[in-house]
């Protein structure tokens, strides 16, 4: 049995105003998900990107912008949106207070696909670089 104690995961600043906790991924012995928070400051997000698999958003609380292709929504605290794979998407915190996201994504390594920066991935098995 593997258990993950999350308040010995530190927060990652992925971006400026975008702090990630990963919960659970291929780094920690997850096979077919990636799990992790993030508290996003108010006008900062994630840009436009896709994945290969699907992911799942859930507002915690403040209020997400979220966009999926051509549509727009936008989620308060106690919503989820579900995002098909390689659809491209994004989002940003259109409230004034912090944003707190939970996402899954069907794989257990974390990897996105933006226009200007090409493949990223995170939280790979230990040894992969």
């Amino acid at each position: 049995m593997k258990i993950v104690s999350h308040s010995e995961q530190t927060r990652e600043e992925w971006r400026a105003g975008v702090e990630t906790r990963m919960l659970a991924s291929a780094c920690n012995g997850a096979r077919q998900l990636c799990i992790f928070e993030q508290w996003i400051a108010p006008s900062m997000g994630a840009p436009t990107h896709s994945h290969a698999v699907e992911e799942v958003l859930t507002v915690v609380s403040g209020e997400a912008e979220i966009w999926v292709n051509d549509e727009a929504a936008v989620l308060t605290g106690g919503q989820t949106l579900i995002v098909p794979a390689g659809c491209k998407h994004g989002f940003r915190n259109a409230g004034s207070g912090t944003l707190h996201m939970h996402a899954v994504l069907a794989s257990s390594v974390f990897e996105a696909a933006y226009d200007d920066r090409g493949l990223v991935r995170r939280w790979l098995p230990a040894g992969e670089d």
